[in-house]
């Protein structure tokens, strides 16, 4: 009987061991908000999906580039997400390894824009945003980036401070309403220095703008698209503009690191995460724009979120070399002429 007790005993500890051991966790580094929404529309389901436990890592594109160069040598996450050229920058450090895009169903539902962005194959797009600018309608009319440095606007408008995302993007548009199209942003930069006095603020977070518009101390600013909604709730008339020159933005992406001994685990989450319910869910959730061209959404939904094929068609994006190339140059000369 005794034998026959430690028997079972070993047979139930080995099968426990077992379970243990098929349950397979992947570790993730994303940005951290709204990350009960994440934990409801993309997480949880994953995790029944795969049988595998996620476990979630956040903080900003930067700070994840970081971590993953230290701990180039163990690799610690074993997907990221962050800006195009931050994966740019990890991709030419060898830190993210190409991505398997025949393990990606939902891949060819992807906007173009999305497929491969730094055109080296080592990211995909999962959402994309326009940054125009926001207005207040019953105050001033908005047809050009050059409207932002207009008389009508002095001691009216806030601008982007250059080490935010919205700051290089807003910057090259300004230039393009000038006729410059080039990379090191020096017309626009010039401009924004002559005009300095006439900006209330050069914000850091889009949050800022929502008292400044309300209280009248600002009737223009440029913003992304994922700022608009909290805008737009407010009991002003806002517009958004549709510059002649054209919208700017910004794109989020996925790496897969370098090194990771759960790749297939990751390129399983890329694809759950591109899929159009999914895409679908976070679109109505106003939590991100969808890279994936099959979602649809009402119109409200729209309105608050950036969306559709001509608006991707249509995003003038800094190229992540460029911005690579440029970044410190850019805030050398705004601390020179701007922020002197």
């Amino acid at each position: 009987m005794k034998d026959r007790i430690l028997a079972t005993a070993a047979v139930l500890f080995m099968a426990g061991a077992t379970a243990q051991a098929q349950e397979r966790t992947l570790t993730i580094s994303v940005y951290a908000f709204v990350q009960d929404a994440y934990a409801k529309i993309v997480y949880q389901p994953f995790e029944k999906e795969c049988g595998c436990k996620l476990v979630v890592e956040t903080g900003n594109s930067a700070e994840r580039l970081t971590k993953m160069e230290v701990n180039k040598a163990e690799p610690v996450i074993d997907m990221a997400v962050m800006s195009m050229a931050d994966a740019l920058s990890a991709a030419r450090q060898g830190l993210v390894d190409k991505v398997d895009t025949s393990k990606l169903s939902n891949f060819v539902r992807l906007y173009d824009i999305a497929k491969d962005p730094n055109q080296d194959g080592m990211s995909v797009g999962y959402t994309f945003y326009a940054t125009s600018i926001a207005y207040r309608s019953d105050k001033v009319k908005i047809t050009s980036w050059n409207d932002l440095l207009s008389k009508q606007l002095a001691g009216r408008v806030a601008l982007p401070n250059i080490t935010t995302n919205q700051g290089p993007p807003a910057l090259y548009m300004l230039g393009l309403a000038m006729g410059k199209d080039t990379p090191d942003l020096k017309a626009s930069i010039d401009a924004v220095g002559e005009h300095r006095n006439d900006i209330v603020t050069f914000y850091n977070r889009s949050s800022q703008l929502v008292q400044l518009m309300e209280q009248d101390e600002i009737w223009a600013a440029p913003i992304g698209r994922f700022a608009w909604a909290p805008l737009r709730k407010l009991d002003v008339p806002i517009k958004w503009a549709t510059p002649k020159e054209g919208q700017t933005g910004g794109l989020n992406v996925m790496v897969v690191t370098r090194g990771s001994k759960n790749r297939d685990l990751a390129l399983q989450l890329m694809d759950f995460w591109l899929s159009t319910k999914v895409q679908t869910d976070l679109a109505n959730a106003l939590v991100d724009s969808p890279a994936n061209k099959d979602v649809e959404v009402s119109p409200e939904v729209a309105e608050n979120i950036t969306y559709g094929a001509e608006t991707a068609a249509n995003v003038k994006l800094i190229p992540s070399a460029v911005e690579l190339a440029n970044r410190e140059n850019w805030l050398s000369e705004w601390n020179a002429k701007v922020q002197q």
